[in-house]
């Protein structure tokens, strides 16, 4: 009885060691991922961010848990966001877009940051230097307002004429305001007039472009922002609807039936975000990190949009695109 007993034994060690060894597995670094738009429109860009986390060998569910928060354009959520995530004692949280990313720079100085800013991310006030952060944020300058004067370009380019041009923003958006001063002090060095209305929702954008009308404008150029991104359909919808030739600073305004973008491109962006956060996780800090540059920048197309404005784009115009939609 006593050898049953004891093979009985051994067969229970057996049995319960590798639970009880699993269970004492300390659990997996956690990465927030907090980002102010919806969470259906924007998969891509999470997905872009974890296989950014993948090049440095970090793999989701396997030796590293994200964890997803979507703000869904509401600023007054992304505090209670914040400090779920931070519940959890995050290696690092992502935060994006810009006003997230000023959001969070308020709310905490110890946990460490990952952002994407749309303008000189020293001049918003998120670090105090490109080359050393000096603080618990790093990122990646997105350059969507600093390439405004870019776009300004462009809008010659594919229509010599221009010479009337509406800036259409949202006038509660730092960044926006900040780009909005730039913008017009270029309009005015290319010798442009120029006409600023707000959009804040879906009665601005028709108020606006009907403004627009009545002023005559050649052109508008919309000036980047979260809120205006999410009413990007009602912005290519109206343009379109009053005809008037309108650039924008992402790809996504043109996929929703606008005209013509160059900006950064998101995809590439998260990816480096994805890349930042791994070398966080092997234990670089923030404030040794530099701030980086987008690195892939493009400029599409709509063509049936252009068609169905009456505008002939220059066969030049199309050669330089990076993608035509037909």
């Amino acid at each position: 009885m006593r050898r049953r007993a004891f093979i009985g034994g051994i067969g229970a060690i057996a049995f319960v060691g590798p639970t009880a060894v699993r269970a004492q597995q300390p659990p997996l670094p956690m990465v927030g991922f907090l980002y102010g738009g919806p969470r259906e429109a924007n998969l891509p860009l999470a997905a872009a961010f974890t296989k950014g986390l993948e090049e440095t060998g970090f793999f989701d569910s396997r030796n590293v848990h994200v964890e997803y928060r979507w703000s869904d354009n509401s600023a007054e959520r992304v505090p209670e966001q914040l400090a779920e995530l931070v519940g959890g004692r995050p290696a690092v949280v992502v935060a994006a877009p810009t006003a997230v990313a000023l959001a969070v720079k308020r709310l905490t100085s110890t946990v460490p940051i990952v952002f994407i800013a749309t303008d000189n991310p020293v001049r918003l006030g998120l670090v105090a230097s490109l080359n050393k952060p000096g603080g618990n944020m790093t990122g990646v300058n997105f350059m969507l307002n600093e390439l405004g004067t870019k776009r300004l370009e462009l809008l010659r380019d594919f229509i010599p004429t221009v010479s009337r041009i509406g800036l259409l923003f949202n006038p509660a958006s730092q960044p926006g305001t900040l780009s909005l001063d730039d913008i017009q002090a270029a309009s005015r060095s290319l010798g442009y007039q120029f006409l600023v209305k707000p959009v804040t929702n879906e009665r601005d954008v028709q108020s606006s472009f009907a403004s627009l009308v009545e002023w005559k404008a050649d052109a508008a150029m919309v000036i980047p922002d979260g809120l205006v991104f999410s009413l990007r359909k009602q912005l290519a919808a109206q343009a379109s609807q009053v005809a008037i030739p309108t650039i924008y600073p992402l790809r996504g305004f043109v996929e929703a039936g606008g005209l013509v973008s160059y900006g950064s491109s998101e995809t590439e962006t998260f990816k480096q975000m994805g890349n930042y956060a791994g070398r966080i996780l092997k234990g670089e800090k923030p404030a040794d990190l530099p701030v980086v540059q987008s690195a892939k920048f493009e400029l599409v197309v709509n063509l049936r949009t252009a068609k169905s404005i009456g505008l002939k784009i220059p066969e030049a115009f199309l050669l330089r695109a990076d993608e035509v939609i037909e």
